[in-house]
């Protein structure tokens, strides 16, 4: 029997590989069109950044090391430009000329390209991608060769976007990142994003969100990137990181089925042709949240689908079905990190799905412990069954292994109420009696069940016209900014103040905050058992609302004037 594998790195070789484990006698090529087909794509802006020292330690396999691994016929530099699914044959353009080759089996694993947006003079050779090993040389030579590059900017404040912005300003360059969405890492919600921005600016890298580039004029010396607002931006070198598309055209062209450029394949990434499976980017996914179909660009899903294909190709009375993605991701901006898993605001909004959101600012581990930093977390739950949905984290620290195990927990269809019970490992040092997942749980829970009612900083309009503002936070975290018109009384004091609170409220719906959620919870469930019927509390509290509110904060929050001594 011969495999064809077309595409390497991380669901070619992941599909070869586990074809070779299952058969030892089978003849399995591996056509890839680049130079290296096995390299760690994730690590490219480490390397351009100096904190991966050497090129080789990209490079996870090479052909020879496969041949002697596995005795895989790895072929680099060979790109297949068409198909024939009637003959079972794939066109290659190798460096000797072109060339038919034969396949029993075909696993379609084309990756995908750089999407270039239409922006005047986007062609200049100032600018460049961050998806090969040539990419990473070439840029790292370019600001740290022989005059090298002292302003950057890079398109688009994604993953690899912000990954190469950091690497960029670590090797002492100016940066500019440019973002068309309204805020950094779009997927993240906007409360969390205020966090990044901020990280970003104290690193020295200057944000300009919720803008296009609409031009890149190129010059003898330098280059420079115009924005939709009139900004002007010299750039010795662009990075260019808007996003990514399947890269299938010979194949859709030869009849393989796709939706808007993605190979559609079923529960075992068989396509529509006979003998023909496909894996990766390229392909598409149905979210395990939403049911939206699309392509999801990760290396984990693309890893474990090749393996899938391979079971199929070759066990196929027992492959295991292709999982449906959650989308699980996370990334480092200087001292934070930021994560998620399943589905954010928007794509709930866009499925229709009724769901209620969480905030908490947990510390990472015991505050007693030296070292704690705040988690904040936001994780999303059906309405009316508390199904975990989506969940995202910022942090410096102990946010991955959140979102694994939140990840873990949606992957079994959890729903709130199993968070409460969940055995996880405690010491001090690492975490808490209640950890910040625990801590999730038993609020979606509260909120689920009717316990509490949150009201969000989405809402804010709404409750300063027509609700009852209750601060219970401290007289002096009062005075930092509070809403206005909003009644300080620190939560200690709301059972001896319960008249003045009824007489304050007259008769309008009490809305509470305090800083991080739970001092409001606290005294909610005071006001909810004395009889006031509309009561709801501030999710995640001022330190949500602030970042929700980001650069407006100061001109929503009432500073009082210092008193003075006469």
């Amino acid at each position: 029997m011969r495999l064809v594998v077309v595409g390497g790195v991380a669901g070619g070789m992941s599909a070869a590989a586990r074809a070779r484990r299952l058969d030892e006698h089978a003849e399995i090529v591996v056509l890839e069109r680049g130079d290296h087909p096995s390299f760690a794509n994730c690590g490219l802006p480490y390397y351009v950044g100096g904190e991966i020292e050497r090129e080789q330690s990209l490079l996870v396999q090479t052909p020879a090391s496969l041949a002697a691994a596995l005795d895989l016929d790895v072929r680099v530099r060979h790109e297949v430009t068409g198909l024939d699914a009637g003959a079972r044959t794939v066109t290659v353009q190798t460096p000797a000329g072109t060339e038919v080759i034969g396949y029993d089996a075909l696993v379609l694993a084309p990756g995908a390209r750089a999407v270039v947006p239409p922006v005047p003079g986007i062609g200049s050779p100032r600018v460049t991608t961050l998806r090969t090993v040539g990419d990473a040389v070439a840029l790292r030579e370019a600001v740290t060769g022989p005059g090298a590059a002292r302003r950057a900017v890079v398109l688009g404040a994604g993953f690899i976007g912000l990954e190469a912005a950091e690497a960029l300003r670590l090797r002492g360059l100016e940066v500019d990142v440019v973002e068309l969405a309204d805020h950094v890492l779009p997927p993240l919600e906007r409360e969390l994003a205020t966090l990044v921005t901020a990280e970003l600016r104290r690193l020295g890298i200057t944000v300009h969100d919720g803008v296009a580039a609409t031009a890149v004029e190129q010059g003898a010396d330098a280059d420079v990137v115009v924005l939709a607002d009139g900004t002007r931006l010299p750039a010795d070198t662009v990075v260019l990181s808007v996003g990514v598309r399947p890269d299938t055209a010979p194949f859709e062209a030869a009849g393989v089925a796709c939706e808007r450029g993605a190979i559609v394949v079923d529960e075992h990434g068989r396509t529509n042709l006979p003998g023909v499976w496909a894996t990766g980017d390229a392909t598409v996914s149905t979210d395990a949240v939403t049911g939206v179909r699309r392509p999801v660009a990760l290396a984990g899903p693309a890893n474990r689908g090749g393996r899938l294909v391979a079971d199929d190709i070759l066990r196929p009375g027992t492959a295991r079905p292709l999982p449906q993605p959650l989308g699980t991701a996370v990334v480092r901006v200087g001292s934070l990190t930021a994560a998620m898993t399943g589905a954010n605001r928007a794509a709930l909004d866009a499925a229709g799905t009724a769901y209620e959101t969480v905030h908490l600012h947990p510390g990472s581990h015991a505050g007693y412990f030296p070292g704690a930093e705040q988690v904040h977390l936001v994780l999303h739950v059906r309405t009316g069954d508390g199904l975990l949905l989506g969940a995202q984290a910022v942090g410096a620290d102990g946010v991955d292994k959140r979102i694994d195990v939140l990840a873990t927990a949606m992957r079994h269809r959890a729903v709130a109420a199993d968070l409460i019970d969940l055995d996880l490992a405690y010491a001090p040092p690492y975490g808490s009696a209640k950890d910040p997942v625990n801590l999730a749980g038993m609020i979606a829970d509260n909120v689920a069940t009717g316990t509490v009612r949150l009201w969000h900083a989405a809402d804010l309009d709404d409750v300063l016209e027509r609700a009852f503002v209750l601060d219970v936070r401290s007289p002096a975290e009062f005075a930092t900014g509070h809403l206005p018109g909003a009644l300080n009384v620190p939560h200690t004091q709301v059972r001896d103040r319960l008249a003045e609170i009824r007489d304050a409220a007259g008769g309008r719906p009490v809305r509470l905050h305090c800083q991080s959620g739970m001092r409001s919870y606290l005294a909610l469930r005071v006001l909810a058992q004395e009889g006031f019927a509309d009561v709801a509390h501030l999710s995640g509290g001022m330190l949500t609302l602030r970042a929700w509110l980001g650069g407006a904060a100061g001109a929503v929050l009432v500073v009082p004037e210092p008193v003075h001594a006469v």
